[in-house]
């Protein structure tokens, strides 16, 4: 029987929306031909939990830890980590030198998604269309009136790193653009601000579970704020439609888009895609997660409960294929 640690936490603010993904996946679970182990990771604080919920420290040499006089090597990870370290890529440059097969994308493709910024610059030099954008690294001094000429008005202010929404402002007059700014600034010092896109929210995830990459559904999402923010994700604020009331030619256009992003940037695992329909009709790429949410509410769990795939199966897949990957 395969060893296998699914991890959660992190250091970022993302720690309790990893906690509830890491949950859903261990629950899943259970019963698989695996056995499972919560790994909490928290700075200076790494832990294995066993079936009993007592903690047990983690080495971090090898990542190994011990139950009484048993050590236990796991022979691979499922990634529940949003955020820091587990979106952005140190961990998974801290597993390929442990040469340890893990569930999500390699160290450079997490690092290049999760900076918003960078990775919305490459992906709009390959023709995909993307926001009005401006880039703060967080040196220069600020220039509001450069900015709002480049992106008008009303705008959205975004840490370039960060997920679930966290930071984020939409602005709507100019007196508030500095304080969006430092909200922003506070999560991490490089900003990203982008015009506002008219159109329905969509999200496509797509997923290599199966040993092929597959779109599974696409989902549009009718948030009750005036755009999908952390409480519309997390707290019930939204609703949520899949497959979405959109027509088949560009439902079939986004999940294709979906999967060459996916593609072209080299993804591994489970990830999402995240659109602004424009004129019913154009597919404007937002982001791209690659450790998307998984807890119940979440948008990919009801994708691939839609296209009958239950959680054990989609996270089983995961499992089986990541270590088939690693052989």
């Amino acid at each position: 029987m395969k060893t296998i640690g699914i991890i959660m936490g992190g250091y970022s603010a993302e720690f309790e929306v990893s906690m509830n993904s890491g949950q859903v996946v261990y629950e899943s679970l259970q019963g698989s031909e695996y056995r499972l182990f919560r790994v909490i990771l928290e700075r200076n604080n790494w832990r294995a939990l066993d079936d009993e919920g007592k903690a047990h420290p983690i080495l971090s040499d090898d990542f190994s830890f011990t139950i009484g006089t048993e050590k236990i090597n796991f022979d691979g990870i499922f990634n529940a980590v949003h955020g820091h370290p587990g979106e952005d890529g140190p961990l998974a440059g801290y597993f390929d030198m442990l040469r340890m097969p893990y569930s999500s994308s390699k160290q450079f493709a997490s690092a290049l998604t999760f900076n918003k910024a960078e990775c919305n610059i490459l992906l709009s030099s390959y023709g995909f269309k993307t926001p009005k954008a401006f880039f703060l690294h967080g040196f220069e001094a600020i220039n509001e009136g450069e900015i709002l000429a480049q992106v008008g008005l009303p705008c959205f202010v975004k840490p370039t790193r960060s997920g679930s929404s966290i930071g984020v402002t939409m602005v709507k007059e100019k007196a508030h653009l500095a304080e969006a700014i430092k909200t922003a600034q506070s999560i991490d010092h490089k900003v990203l601000i982008e015009g506002q896109v008219k159109g329905l929210e969509l999200a496509c995830g797509v997923s290599d579970h199966s040993g092929k990459i597959s779109a599974l559904a696409v989902t549009h999402i009718k948030p009750k704020n005036e755009y999908f923010d952390y409480e519309s994700k997390y707290s019930g604020a939204s609703e949520e439609k899949t497959p979405a009331d959109i027509s088949a030619e560009v439902y079939e256009k986004v999940m294709r888009m979906s999967e060459e992003v996916y593609k072209l940037l080299e993804l591994s695992g489970l990830a999402r895609v995240d659109y602004i329909l424009e004129n019913e009709s154009d597919p404007v790429l937002i982001e791209v997660n690659t450790v998307p949410g998984l807890s119940k509410q979440s948008l990919l769990p009801q994708q691939a409960l839609y296209v009958g795939i239950s959680l054990q199966q989609l996270f089983s897949d995961c499992i089986a294929n990541t270590l088939k990957s690693h052989l």
